[in-house]
């Protein structure tokens, strides 16, 4: 006897395919997919915050690449831009971390603590901004083995000088609320 579908089964069947589909690609077909079309004005929004711009006194630029970078992303998804850069800092984490975090509370930017008791990232992270202008703003101290791969040679025995320190502020491209923590 062969194979049968009901009509009333094949919609179904169809729309099951497609289901599956979409999750082994990581794609949803049922969500809204936003695309970097369109995104250059949020990316300026982005590229020209402060906080960019505003590293402590002493930090610099690597001498081996320009520090900067801004992208937006659109394969998982919803889009997501961020602009970011890296400095080299001749002093310790701590004052670092003071530096940014007095700095983006007089900004406006909330800190958001990390939710895992005890954990250790290396990552501080502050949001600003409600739906539609939604921003997040990230500090990390990538580790020596992360800036060797990434930079090269040159950039980690820089780093070794100091604190080697990134800095990214990131959104969604419609400005949806973001998340600090995953």
């Amino acid at each position: 006897m062969p194979f049968q579908i009901r009509p009333g089964r094949a919609a179904a069947l169809l729309l099951s395919a497609a289901l599956v589909a979409g999750a082994l690609s990581g794609c949803s077909f049922l969500s809204p997919f936003t695309t970097c079309e369109g995104t250059g004005a949020r990316m300026k929004e982005l590229e020209s915050l402060p906080l960019l711009s505003s590293p402590p006194p002493g930090a610099s630029a690597p001498r081996s690449f320009d520090g900067s970078s801004s992208e937006c992303a659109d394969d998982s998804g919803d889009a997501w831009l961020s602009a970011g850069r890296t400095y080299v800092y001749p002093g310790t984490r701590q004052e670092v971390l003071d530096h940014y975090r007095k700095a983006a509370e007089a900004d406006g930017w909330r800190f958001v603590p990390d939710p895992v008791p005890g954990r250790d990232l290396g990552d501080v992270c502050f949001t600003k901004g409600e739906d539609g202008q939604a921003k997040m703003f990230t500090l990390s101290f990538p580790p020596a083995r992360y800036l060797r791969e990434i930079y090269g040679p040159e950039a980690a025995a820089e780093f070794a000088t100091g604190s080697g320190f990134e800095i990214t502020a990131g959104s969604e491209a419609d400005g949806a609320k973001t998340s600090c923590w995953s």
